[in-house]
C-alpha cells in the first residue's frame, strides 16, 4: 500500500469536540513557532566575516512520520536543566581546529598514555568527563580535498586518500596486500596477513569444512580485522560481519574498513566484554589478531565463548596455527604454545572439528551435558553464577567462568533458522511476543516505503553505511534489507526490555551503546542516522546539544538524518541545530512542509486510538515539521517504552 493512501484511525465519538480544540491549538502553536524561528540572513549572519564557518555544509534529511507510530506511554516532561530553545540570535557552533579533523573522543591518543598498558587497557574506551567544561563543542571539519566517497559496491575496492589521508597502513603491509595507494586514491586488492595471494584463495580454504553458502552462518565477529577484506569477501555469501579492531599502530583500519563501507567499529579484547550479548555470533574469526589468546587461563576465550552461539565456530589463523606447520625456528615453543590452546579448548568443552592450512576450526558445544562433569573434575572456573545476566556488557569486566547453556539434549535444542527466514522468524530465547514482532515488522516496512516513496533517497544508491540509533527489534534494518545498504542497529545500553538479543537472531549486528558518551567510530563513517524516540529517552540524562555533535561528526558530508520524536523534543532539537547550521527555508503550503524540493507532511495523529492490546492508547497529538535539512517526524513518544 502506498504510504500516502494510509489512513489515519478514526477517533473515537466521544472525543472528537476534544480532538478538535486540540487540533486547532496545536496548528496555531506550530504556525506561530515557525513565525518566530526564523533563519538570519547572510546580512543578519553574525559569522559573515568569517566564510570558514561555512562548512560543513552538511545537509540532513528528516521526515514526518507516516505511517503512525503506536506508543507505549507519553512523552517525558523535559528536564529542568535542559536549554531553552535557541533563538536566531545566538551564536553558531564553531568549526573544531583543523588537527580535529579525525577526532575520537572516546579513543584519543593524546590521552591514552595516561592507562594502564597492560592487557592492554589504554585502547579501551576512556571517554572525556561528562562535564560540560570538558566536552568539545565545535563541528568537527572535513579533510581538506575531501570527496564524496565511492558509491557501493565500487567502494569495496576504492577508497580516495584525502578522505582518509593515512599512508603508513599501506607502506607497513605492502607485500602483505592489505591496501595500495595509487595516485589519488587507495586500491583494496583484497590480501591480509594470512592469505597476502587473496582472500578467495583463504575462504576457500574454510568452505571445504564450514556450509558458508548455506544460510545457517550469517553473523560473524573478525577480531583484529585489519582493513576488513575478509568481512568483504563473506558478503558474497551473505554473510554479514562485524569487523572489529583497536586504534593501534595499524593506523586508522578501521576507518579504512568503513570507508569501504563494511560494518566495523573500534573494539579490543582488554579488560570489558565486548559490547554485544550472549550467544550473537554464529562464527568467530581471528587471523594473526596479535590476541594471546591462553593468557589469564584463557579469559579472552571464554569471552569469545559468551558471544559465540552455541554450535557455532572459531576460525584461527597465524601464530601457533600457522607457525606449527611452516616453521622451522622454535617450533617446539610454538607447539607448546598450540597444546595451551587446545588444553583451554578441552575445557570450554570445544572440540576441534579441522586443520587445514593456514586454518585451525573449532566448535563450541550445543550444550553442557557432556561438560559437567569435566568441568569439576578439571581445574578450571566454572559456569557463570544464574544470577549473572550474560548479556549485560556495557562497562562490565570480563569474568573467569563459562556462560551457561540450556542442558537440553541435541534433538530439542533451539535452532535458529537459516538466513533469510530468520529475518522475519520471531526468535524464541528473549520473550518478544509473536504479535508485537509482527505488528513491529509491518509498522517498519510501511515507514521505510514512506520513506523512500517521499524522501526518494534509499534506492538511489547514495547511502550505504546507516546507523539506527535506537533500535528496538530491528525492524528498521530489516525492512532496509532489500537495499545496498548495512545498519549498525544500536540499543542503548539501558533500555528494558534489552532488545539486542532479538536483532542477533534476525541475522543483524549491532551493538551497546550510551548515548551521552561518542561512538566507537571515526568522524564522517555514516551516510545515513536514524533516531527514533532517543531525544526523549536522553532529556533527563544529558544534554541532547552533545548528542546531536555526536551525530554531526560520524555523519559524512552529504549523508542524511532522520529523527523522530515529539513534538515538543523536536522544538528543541530544531533550535540546537539551528546554531549546527542544519538550516533549511520552510515554507508551509496547504498541509504539506517543502523542505529543498522535499515533501514532509505535517501529521496529525488520532486522539484514542487503539493498537494492539498490548499497546496502550495513545493520547498524544503527533505533529511534525522541521527543518534543520534535518527533517523531522515525529512521534509523541519512543515507541518501544512500555506502560
Amino acid at each position: 500500500m502506498n504510504p500516502s493512501q494510509l489512513q489515519l484511525p478514526k477517533l473515537c465519538s466521544k472525543r472528537r469536540f476534544f480532538f478538535t480544540l486540540v487540533l486547532l491549538f496545536s496548528l496555531y502553536y506550530i504556525l506561530t513557532t515557525i513565525r518566530t524561528i526564523t533563519i538570519p540572513s547572510s546580512s543578519q549572519d553574525p559569522h559573515r566575516h568569517h566564510p570558514q564557518l561555512q562548512e560543513p555544509s552538511m545537509p540532513h534529511h528528516s521526515s514526518l512520520q507516516e505511517p503512525s507510530m503506536p506508543h507505549h506511554s507519553s512523552p517525558p516532561k523535559p528536564s529542568a536543566n535542559q536549554p531553552s530553545p535557541p533563538s536566531s540570535s545566538l551564536p553558531y557552533f564553531p568549526l573544531c581546529p583543523k588537527n580535529f579533523t579525525n577526532y575520537l573522543p572516546c579513543h584519543d591518543p593524546s590521552t591514552a598514555r595516561q592507562y594502564n598498558i597492560e592487557r592492554h587497557y589504554r585502547r579501551e574506551r576512556h571517554c572525556p568527563d561528562s562535564s560540560h567544561e570538558k566536552k568539545l563543542r565545535c563541528l568537527v571539519p572535513k579533510p581538506s580535498g575531501y570527496k564524496t566517497p565511492f558509491p557501493w559496491p565500487d567502494s569495496r575496492s576504492y577508497a580516495w586518500f584525502k578522505n582518509v589521508p593515512f599512508k603508513k597502513l599501506a607502506e607497513f603491509k605492502k607485500t602483505q596486500n592489505w591496501v595500495r595507494l595509487e595516485r589519488d586514491r587507495f586500491v583494496f586488492p583484497g590480501g591480509g596477513t594470512s592469505f597476502p595471494g587473496g582472500v578467495k584463495d583463504y575462504v576457500d580454504v574454510i568452505m571445504k569444512v564450514l556450509p558458508l553458502a548455506s544460510g545457517s552462518i550469517r553473523t560473524v565477529l573478525d577480531v583484529g580485522c585489519g582493513v576488513a577484506s575478509f568481512g568483504a569477501f563473506l558478503l558474497n555469501h551473505n554473510i554479514l560481519t562485524m569487523s572489529i579492531a583497536p586504534r593501534d599502530v595499524h593506523e586508522a583500519q578501521v576507518q579504512f574498513a568503513l570507508e569501504r563501507g563494511l560494518p566495523s567499529m573500534l573494539g579490543v579484547l582488554s579488560t570489558y566484554k565486548l559490547p554485544y550479548p550472549s550467544k550473537s555470533f554464529d562464527m568467530v574469526h581471528c587471523s594473526r589478531c596479535l590476541v594471546n589468546w591462553t593468557a589469564y587461563d584463557g579469559l579472552y576465550l571464554m569471552e569469545v565463548d559468551r558471544v559465540l552461539r552455541p554450535g557455532g565456530y572459531w576460525v584461527l589463523s597465524g601464530p601457533p596455527v600457522t607457525s606449527m606447520v611452516k616453521a622451522k625456528n622454535q617450533k617446539r615453543d610454538l607447539q607448546k604454545e598450540m597444546e595451551k590452546l587446545n588444553d583451554v579448548f578441552r575445557k570450554l568443552c570445544w572440540e576441534k572439528i579441522a586443520e587445514r592450512y593456514p586454518v585451525v576450526i573449532w566448535r563450541k558445544p550445543s550444550n553442557h551435558l557432556q561438560c559437567i562433569k569435566r568441568l569439576k573434575a578439571l581445574k578450571f572456573p566454572g559456569r557463570c553464577s544464574s544470577g549473572d545476566d550474560p548479556n549485560a556488557a556495557w562497562y562490565k569486566e570480563m569474568e573467569p567462568c563459562i556462560t551457561p547453556l540450556l542442558n537440553v539434549n541435541d534433538t530439542h535444542k533451539r535452532v535458529l533458522r537459516n538466513w533469510p527466514e530468520r529475518l522475519n522468524h520471531v526468535p524464541e530465547r528473549h520473550g518478544v511476543t509473536i504479535s508485537r514482532f509482527k505488528a513491529d515488522t509491518n509498522l517498519w516496512q510501511r515507514i521505510v516505503v514512506y520513506y523512500d516513496t517521499k524522501l526518494k533517497f534509499l534506492s538511489n544508491g547514495k547511502y550505504r553505511n546507516v546507523m539506527d540509533m535506537n533500535a528496538g527489534l530491528g525492524g528498521f534494518a530489516a525492512a532496509l534489507s532489500k537495499y545496498p545498504m548495512w545498519v549498525m542497529n544500536v540499543v542503548p545500553f539501558d533500555r528494558e526490555p534489552n532488545t539486542l538479543g532479538v536483532v542477533f537472531d534476525r541475522g543483524l549486528i549491532g551493538t551497546y551503546m550510551n548515548w551521552c558518551e561518542a561512538f566507537s567510530t571515526y568522524p564522517r563513517t555514516y551516510d545515513l542516522i536514524h533516531a527514533n524516540g532517543l531525544f526523549s529517552l536522553y532529556l533527563d540524562k544529558c544534554d541532547i546539544v552533545d548528542i546531536l555533535l555526536e551525530m554531526q561528526r560520524i555523519l559524512r558530508p552529504g549523508g542524511a538524518v532522520i529523527i523522530r520524536d515529539g513534538f515538543d523534543v523536536l522544538m528543541k532539537v530544531k533550535a540546537i541545530t539551528n546554531q549546527m547550521r542544519w538550516n533549511v527555508t520552510l515554507k508551509l503550503q496547504s498541509r504539506s512542509f517543502f523542505i529543498h524540493n522535499i515533501v514532509v507532511l505535517l501529521v496529525l495523529a488520532a486522539l484514542c486510538v487503539k493498537y494492539e492490546a498490548e499497546f496502550r492508547p495513545n493520547m498524544s497529538i503527533v505533529v511534525q515539521a522541521l527543518q534543520p535539512l534535518l527533517r523531522s517526524s515525529g512521534t509523541a513518544t519512543a515507541p518501544h517504552r512500555q506502560a
